[in-house]
């Protein structure tokens, strides 16, 4: 949980469109929510933060501490994070840079904001660089999108995973197209295991949301079609298992076995744009009515005032 501290700027933050007094008074600083990486908790951490081009850069400077903070973990444990700036919010994908991008990260860093130089100085560890990049596929990017139902709602998330795994195949293939030491393919950087375990753990929500809601409850309405929905859900347990692999890849800060990796991909995508395919053509008819947001019942007629 946050510090009192901490708390007492995220309020005073949020009760007047960013602007904080103390020691951030005139600073820029956003609010980052990460999700726990035991805890699987929100935890909202009240960060300075540097522009650069379109993405914003933070730093894991813990000011000069041997060890990286809390929310550094917790973002390579779960990619997808919360950003507010000023009065305005938005999902990113938080990826660390590595190597010389990193060197040239933080150097730009310095140049806007040279106490993170002083830190740097106080300690052994490389400070982490992040850079928090637009989470949605860049097809996506200021394209107008209207959701009225369920069946616009569900069209969003698949076009969501299908971007997302495009874009997490085309950076595999970049890699594996450049030469690396020996003429081998270069090790999958960080940029690659952010993105496609942040497509996992969407996907493994949004699959246990249709297991657990949306197939039971459009089955209820259409009991003719319960083999229909067997075989969705079989097609769930089927990319479950592919997933799986991946996931195992992706379980240290480097992706392990960078071939299998490419492979399991491959496979990733066949298996899911297939189960995509059929399910908008089975469920779309069904939920073109169910508007979206759902609809709260009635508490009954108003009472005079």
């Amino acid at each position: 949980m946050p510090t009192s501290f901490h708390q007492s700027v995220i309020d005073e933050f949020r009760a007047n469109e960013g602007k904080v007094g103390g020691p951030f008074e005139g600073g820029d600083l956003l609010l980052l929510t990460t999700t726990g990486a035991r805890s699987g908790a929100s935890r909202t951490t009240p960060l300075g933060y540097v522009r650069h081009g379109e993405s914003l850069l933070v730093v894991g400077s813990n000011l000069g501490g041997p060890r990286h903070p809390g929310w550094y973990y917790n973002l390579l444990a779960h990619p997808l994070v919360r950003v507010e700036v000023g009065a305005a919010g938005f999902e990113a994908l938080a990826v660390p840079a590595e190597g010389e991008r990193r060197e040239e990260l933080f150097a730009h860093v310095v140049r806007e904001a040279p106490g993170y130089g002083d830190y740097q100085a106080g300690t052994s560890r490389p400070l982490p660089v992040v850079v928090l990049e637009q989470a949605e596929p860049e097809e996506w990017v200021g394209r107008p999108r209207e959701v009225r139902t369920l069946a616009d709602k569900l069209v969003e998330v698949h076009t969501w995973l299908r971007g997302q795994l495009r874009q997490v195949r085309a950076e595999v293939e970049a890699h594996f197209a450049a030469p690396g030491a020996a003429g081998a393919p270069p090790s999958l950087g960080l940029q690659i295991r952010q993105r496609c375990l942040a497509f996992c753990q969407v996907l493994e929500f949004h699959h246990d949301s249709e297991d657990g809601h949306l197939f039971p409850g459009t089955a209820r309405h259409h009991p003719r079609l319960a083999p229909v929905f067997d075989r969705l859900a079989e097609e769930h347990r089927t990319v479950a298992r592919v997933q799986g692999e991946l996931a195992a890849l992706l379980a240290g800060v480097s992706v392990a076995e960078p071939g299998r990796f490419r492979r399991e991909l491959a496979a990733m995508s066949a298996e899911l744009n297939a189960h995509l395919d059929h399910e908008e053509e089975v469920l779309l008819p069904l939920l073109a009515d169910v508007p979206w947001p759902p609809v709260a019942p009635s508490a009954g007629p108003p009472t005079a005032r």
